[in-house]
């Protein structure tokens, strides 16, 4: 059994209820660990991130459910920080400020090139993605993919932080339509992140929502890229990046097995100062 999750939003972000609503489902899950991992302040307008006037309140509540959970389960105050080139804040920075435990890399708007437009292919709303790409892309799905993937690398390369959250997010809204994941310029793309993940030592997320919110058909990454993390021996993490309390384990049974029947053997837990390998 998976009894921790270290991905998860509360109405800090685009979560749905209060950061205790999700400790206690926590606890009556029988977890003995959980992070909180609001979306990153962004220096614009969003309905899904952090806003920098909460930044002090986030870390006041998140301090005071660690001191009055502290004997029943390990809490950790964490981001998801998003990485726009040219745009956000680098991580280090905000890892200070916010006194965070761990930090999750993750891409949802996609700058292109010479450009400050940015496209969105996360959320609920599938036309958005399918606008974006007409607008900013010319309709051009390998443009708009490779720079997706660029982008990643881009915040590999320039960024600390321990976790690649969703890193094949892109496919979620195209849903089979416009690229086959499978096409081998998109698998040039996947191998060249995973060398990159592979370089600096970072973690792997494998991350349940797409398959039970049912907006994808696999997990994000796929089978074929988690193949391919099980033969580079990248270390993984289960999440369900969940935004209710009640999605907080969602889908990890299905998920582990999934693992083992590939080959996967261990998956990384962070124990307040280290990220440790654990038997799956």
């Amino acid at each position: 059994m998976i009894n921790f999750n270290f991905h998860q939003h509360s109405l800090f972000s685009d979560g749905k209820m209060p950061p205790e609503n999700y400790v206690k489902q926590a606890i009556e899950l029988g977890f003995v660990a959980m992070g909180f991992t609001e979306h990153s302040p962004l220096p614009f307008e969003t309905y899904y991130a952090l806003s920098q006037q909460r930044e002090q309140e986030y870390m006041n509540e998140t301090n005071r459910l660690t001191r009055t959970y502290a004997d029943q389960i390990k809490l950790y105050r964490a981001l998801e920080q998003d990485f726009i080139p040219g745009v956000t804040e680098d991580f280090s920075s905000v890892s200070t400020r916010l006194q965070l435990a761990y930090s999750i890399g993750s891409v949802h708007l996609v700058k292109p090139e010479r450009s400050d437009d940015l496209w969105f292919i996360d959320g609920p709303e599938r036309q958005k993605y399918d606008d974006g790409l007409d607008q900013f892309f010319g309709g051009d799905i390998r443009k708009g993919v490779t720079q997706y993937y660029r982008q990643i690398n881009q915040m590999i390369d320039n960024e600390a932080f321990d976790v690649v959250g969703h890193m094949d997010k892109i496919k979620m809204h195209n849903a089979g339509r416009f690229f086959n994941p499978e096409d081998s310029w998109v698998q040039e793309l996947v191998d060249e992140t995973l060398d990159l993940i592979k370089e600096k030592s970072l973690i792997v997320e494998v991350n349940t929502r797409g398959i039970y919110k049912k907006r994808a058909d696999s997990y994000f990454p796929d089978h074929s890229t988690l193949k391919k993390v099980q033969q580079l021996k990248i270390p993984i993490i289960i999440s369900s990046d969940a935004h209710l309390p009640e999605e907080l384990n969602l889908g990890f049974a299905e998920a582990r097995q999934h693992l083992l029947d590939l080959g996967f053997t261990t998956i990384m837990f962070f124990n307040g100062s280290n990220w440790i390998e654990l038997s799956l």
